[in-house]
Order: structure tokens, then C-alpha cells, then sequence
């Protein structure tokens, strides 16, 4: 997505959510809880009131699937499956062999 975009997203959030967002860094190994909310209270101080920046890290991707498929077990191998895949603005649902 755009900066703009993920500044406009990032806006929608809660405070706390956009603190969150400075303070992990997903993903990675943390030690412990403690650890984690010791980041979040450093971020809360540094950010007062509703002013919490876009972090330079934080964007999002746009995915646009053109086809889903849904499987679920039964009995004998006779797996349901079901495939959507769009056409145009429209989905079309198939069912599959197992």
C-alpha cells in the first residue's frame, strides 16, 4: 500500500494500538512479558496524548486473490473441497473432486 494509505489505516486505530506498533517488533524472540510491556510504557511517555506517529516500519500489502479453496475432512478420504475463483466482480464456486 501507499504511505498514504497506511497513514490513513494507521489513523483508524486505536491509540494503544498505534503504540503497540512502536513498541513490538514482530516477530522477533522477546524475553519475557515483562519485557514487552516495559516498551509499550516507553512509547505511551514518549508519545503524549493522541499524537503517535506512523512508524518509518509499519505499512501494509493489498491482496487481491483471484481463488480460495476450502477443504474439509471426511470420512474414507471423501474430502469436501470447494473452489471460488473470481470472474470479473463475481466469484465462481466449483466443487472438487477429493
Amino acid at each position: 500500500m501507499s504511505d498514504d494509505e497506511s497513514l490513513a489505516y494507521f489513523r483508524t486505530r486505536s491509540r494503544e494500538a498505534r503504540i503497540g506498533a512502536w513498541a513490538s517488533q514482530q516477530s522477533r524472540p522477546v524475553a519475557s512479558r515483562e519485557v514487552l510491556d516495559a516498551a509499550f510504557t516507553a512509547f505511551d511517555v514518549r508519545f503524549t496524548g493522541d499524537d503517535v506517529p506512523l512508524p518509518a516500519h509499519w505499512g501494509g500489502y493489498r491482496l487481491e486473490p483471484q481463488t480460495f479453496e476450502f477443504w474439509k475432512g471426511r470420512e474414507h478420504r471423501l474430502h469436501d473441497r470447494f473452489r471460488y475463483t473470481r470472474d470479473g466482480g463475481a466469484w465462481q464456486l466449483e466443487r472438487l473432486w477429493p
